[in-house]
């Protein structure tokens, strides 16, 4: 079974769904106003292998990850860059998209945008006022937290310790400190409301697109660490005194990415975005990177763990690359290692243990190499077969080979000259392409000179050529 720690008892506990094999699952996305960075992707790379572990299990998973279009950060991001909200958070959006697909993460199964769920923000508040939990104060409508008996219980926070440290703004308009804004008034960019004019606080925003798409009480509810107070602790708030029942069962939270022990973040300005990585690094890398520490501890972020993970993408990469062409692309998926598949379960159902996981696929790698070398097809055809498979449930794709064009060009670039059938390609993929395509031309008409000279110029920069039925491949050593 599946055990998972549960932030809001402190204690890691058996998975068990509301209703019987349906999860619903609510992750806090992002404020659509800048560059997603490393910390935005190891908070969605985490849920993201969540999402795909529970399918794994046989869970019928419904993912419902929103996006905050509306925001005082976007507003300042209009002034500076001179064009209209919608236009920043459309623009943001937009790159948020691009990354999260670049980093193989599958799309949730719900998106709901916060500016398309207004009216279901202002029934709940305007619930929240006919039940005594919310007050009106000059186009503010503010939540009583001291209505509430339970708050704090997740950040594990009393409310006697919150007023004596209280680092919430001030106003005059509130009835207490630790009241916090449901609804707040702005003339300038707001909506129509029975207050006034004016925009959603942050916090109502995620009640009331988990209400409206999953239900009002849901199995999980995830996001990073630095969300856990205030807003998730509001957001319980709120929606269980307009619901009247358990928002969440399980609350769940990633660790920090650090960069010299400081938590990166745009108001550090330490933060790397995710295209700046990318530039370096493939998506599995960077998965694995994320993935070789437990989901919430905090990770340190350097060069040196890059690469590292790197050699270990490319490790099982290689094995890729060697095994298919040995037992054919059609023989993929055809038997598996159940010992394995269960020795990667009982890891994951550890908490998620990633790291213990990720062993399970570099010990298939290599027994799947060690039979390729052996002529055991079908052992070789069993291990990479259930490899591939358990990748697949981390987010990993091999299904290209993945080589950072700087590497393969500098790999190239002593035997260029060799070749003047190239006709100034400069794309190192392309280059290796033409090559095999002028071999497969030569070894047709069966100029055997030409085909072994292209393969040992390529075997001098480690670059091997291997032909099958279904193509020729090629691997870097």
């Amino acid at each position: 079974m599946l055990n998972i720690y549960n932030s809001y008892s402190g204690k890691v506990e058996e998975f068990s769904p509301i209703e019987q094999n349906k999860v619903k699952m609510y992750v806090c996305g992002p404020t659509v106003y800048d560059h997603p960075h490393l910390g935005h992707a190891r908070c969605y790379i985490t849920w993201d292998v969540l999402y795909r572990y529970l399918k794994f299990l046989g869970y019928d998973v419904t993912y419902c990850r929103n996006v905050t279009d509306v925001d005082d950060k976007i507003l300042a991001k209009s002034e500076k860059e001179k064009i209209s909200p919608d236009d920043v958070a459309k623009k943001y959006y937009d790159i948020f998209s691009d990354a999260m697909k670049k980093l193989n993460n599958l799309k949730p199964d719900i998106e709901p945008f916060a500016t398309k769920t207004l009216g279901e923000m202002i029934a709940i508040i305007k619930l929240l006022i006919e039940k005594g939990y919310a007050y009106e104060s000059d186009g503010d409508v503010y939540f009583r937290v001291k209505k509430f008996p339970k708050y704090g219980q997740l950040s594990k926070q009393p409310i006697d310790d919150l007023i004596a440290g209280a680092r919430v703004e001030a106003s005059t308009k509130k009835e207490d400190v630790l009241d916090f804004a449901l609804w707040k008034k702005d003339e300038k960019h707001g909506y129509k409301s029975p207050w006034g004019i004016g925009r959603p606080g942050w916090h109502i925003e995620c009640s009331a697109m988990a209400r409206k798409y999953l239900n009002k009480s849901i199995d999980i509810h995830a996001g990073g660490a630095d969300l856990l107070f205030p807003h998730h602790e509001n957001e319980i708030a709120q929606s269980e005194c307009a619901n009247d029942c358990q928002f969440a069962k399980y609350w769940l939270h990633n660790g920090f990415v650090t960069i010299n022990k400081e938590k990166m973040s745009k108001s550090l300005g330490n933060f790397l975005t995710i295209s700046d990585v990318l530039k370096n690094y493939n998506a599995n890398t960077i998965r694995l990177f994320i993935l070789t520490n437990h989901y919430r501890m905090p990770v340190e972020f350097s060069d040196e763990s890059l690469n590292a993970a790197k050699a270990g993408a490319q490790r099982l990469q290689n094995a890729v690359n060697n095994v298919i062409p040995f037992i054919g692309k059609n023989n993929i998926n055809k038997s598996y290692d159940e010992k394995a598949i269960d020795k990667f379960k009982t890891a994951m159902n550890d908490d998620l243990n990633t790291a213990k996981a990720l062993s399970v696929l570099f010990d298939l790698a290599n027994f799947a190499n060690k039979a390729k070398d052996e002529n055991n097809k079908s052992d070789a055809e069993k291990n990479i077969s259930t490899m591939l498979k358990l990748a697949e449930v981390l987010g990993f794709d091999f299904s290209n080979i993945e080589i950072d064009n700087n590497t393969l060009f500098e790999k190239l670039s002593p035997i260029l000259n060799e070749f003047d059938f190239l006709n100034g390609i400069e794309e190192p993929k392309q280059i290796i392409e033409k090559i095999i395509k002028v071999r497969n031309q030569a070894r047709e008409e069966k100029n055997w000179e030409t085909a072994d000279f292209i393969r040992t110029t390529l075997a001098k920069v480690n670059v091997s050529l291997k032909d099958t039925k279904e193509g020729t491949f090629w691997e870097l050593k």
